[in-house]
């Protein structure tokens, strides 16, 4: 297994002077997810799996509260100095992996580097630059008005800027961002959480450990060593659960739910979730999906509610648009809307009665039954002279196709980043532009600059009623159109074995705050 440099250096920096926790962390922690983090830098992929790391070994400026508020991480203070700008006070003391000590420099280099990051570009579009005051002080200021400045704090990482800057023997950047490539950062990680990785086999296996360093005394955490193992496989996952190989499994696939229940020796806990799951259709792939009455029948073809109910066991909510209740964009008016004999005749009336035939691509370890959705939806759209050559990958290798979009129908499931409709917009429906990372993951090369000027709009507006009406036009807007084909919300379950207290440090976002986990 390949030894991570930040933890050697980190331990031999820190021998010397330890640091006493609040809790002794002498508890030993053996998860499984579906997968494993394809990489150790957080600034090459946006996803699910990276946050959950970054939340392990890495502290945001600021994090989310279970009832969707802010909590002071690394920051420990914020106040308003204009309409543009935001001025952060810095934790003092606090210590990286490796040694060093975390200042305004490393906020700074964050900052800069992730704007150069494909995957987060856009989501930090609006920012301007960086204003340090001094070694503990700094603002973040953005050109207008921006609504979502705290939201956008949350995926502020600092990262150790002198661990990360200069060459490597091999002469290469240490600070470079390679998608899906080798680089210093993608296998060598120090950051100011609660983890080291001290050991990581990709697909195999990860090992971390409780940080002597941490500068959070206050924090309940007694969990010393965590090992990470990637289970694909639902079934094997639970059963490693219920045979006492683990201690806690995320997802809980929906056809255990109930089996989890029964066991007298597990808890199962279950939260509504918010993160969409949906088709995109490429329009410059398939001719016909540049008609919106083509993309309406598919969109009246494949049966929501069918789906949520049948493969997700009642686990998931049907939904006709990207935003979930709570969110600003939430257009109660919109409904899923399965009718066949609706679907066949938009196809009849755009000259595509006889049908065609596509390719369709989905993950079979991402999402929740990813692999049996992708293969329902091929066959509805079978009933209306639809073929469908479906393949299905492991996350792995289906991110590296979707980022090439290799097939004509790409599933993908999306959470906002910024617990915002408008996030879902920018990545999912704009107009893709690679120099500024919008439509980073629309998949369906659907553009339609109106509307994203309407969402452009309502993200300098400060007036949270009117900026409501406007999403809601939004995503009324795009159902029309049938952007994008949206399937359901996808719900969260955990299953830990009893006196694995995981509920407190659990939220909708599935990013554990494992660092306050803790194991009687």
């Amino acid at each position: 297994m390949k030894k991570i440099l930040a933890a050697f250096v980190g331990s031999m920096a820190l021998a010397s002077a330890p640091v006493a926790l609040a809790a002794d962390a002498t508890k030993e922690l053996k998860m499984a997810y579906d997968a494993d983090p394809v990489t150790l830098d957080i600034h090459e992929q946006l996803s699910g799996g990276i946050l959950q790391l970054s939340h392990m070994t890495f502290d945001p400026l600021i994090r989310w509260t279970k009832d969707l508020g802010f909590e002071a991480r690394l920051a420990e203070s914020w106040e308003r100095v204009d309409e543009n700008t935001m001025r952060f006070k810095l934790r003092e003391g606090v210590k990286f992996h490796s040694g060093n000590t975390l200042t305004t420099a490393d906020v700074k280099f964050t900052f800069e580097r992730l704007k150069q990051s494909q995957d987060f570009k856009a989501i930090f579009k609006p920012f301007t630059g960086i204003n340090v005051i001094d070694d503990y002080t700094f603002e973040l200021v953005t050109s207008e008005p921006y609504p979502l400045l705290l939201n956008t704090a949350t995926y502020i990482f600092p990262l150790d800027s002198k661990f990360y800057s200069g060459q490597t023997e091999g002469g290469k950047d240490k600070s470079a961002i390679l998608k899906h490539g080798n680089s210093f950062a993608s296998e060598n990680l120090s950051g100011t959480g609660p983890y080291t990785v001290t050991d990581r086999k990709q697909g195999v296996r990860v090992e971390f450990e409780r940080f002597d360093g941490y500068w959070d005394t206050q924090s309940p955490g007694n969990v010393g060593k965590i090992v990470l193992t990637p289970i694909k496989e639902n079934a094997t996952r639970v059963s490693a659960l219920l045979s006492g190989g683990v201690d806690f499994i995320a997802p809980v696939p929906p056809n255990d739910l109930d089996r989890i229940k029964r066991d007298r020796n597990s808890e199962l806990v279950t939260m509504s979730g918010t993160r969409i799951i949906l088709f995109h259709m490429n329009q410059e792939r398939v001719e016909a999906f540049k008609n919106p009455k083509v993309r309406q029948a598919i969109a009246y073809a494949i049966n929501q509610e069918g789906i949520a109910a049948k493969i997700m066991k009642g686990f998931a909510t049907p939904a006709a648009q990207m935003s979930p209740a709570g969110y600003q964009g939430h257009n109660d008016s919109l409904k899923p809307r399965f009718d066949v004999a609706k679907a066949k005749q938009l196809m009849k009336e755009a000259g595509y009665e006889d049908g065609f035939t596509i390719t369709m691509m989905a993950p079979n370890n991402r999402y929740v039954n990813d692999d049996k959705i992708a293969q329902a939806a091929a066959a509805m759209l079978a009933r209306i002279n639809i073929k469908v050559d479906l393949k299905t990958l492991p996350k792995a290798q289906y991110w590296p196709e979707f980022d090439n979009r290799a097939a004509d129908m790409m599933l993908i499931g999306w959470h906002a980043d910024t617990e915002d409709s408008a996030n879902f917009f920018e990545f999912l429906t704009f107009c893709p532009d690679a120099d500024t990372g919008a439509g980073q993951y629309n998949a369906g090369n659907y553009c339609n600059p109106e509307i994203d000027a309407m969402v452009q709009k309502a993200n300098v507006e400060t007036d949270l009623e009117k900026r409501a009406a406007m999403l809601q036009e939004v995503e009324k807007r795009l159902y029309d159109d049938a952007a994008f084909v949206p399937l359901h919300w996808q719900d969260l379950a955990w299953a830990a074995k009893k006196g694995v207290n995981i509920e407190p440090v659990l939220n909708v976002m599935n990013f554990p705050y494992l660092g306050d986990l803790v194991v009687e």
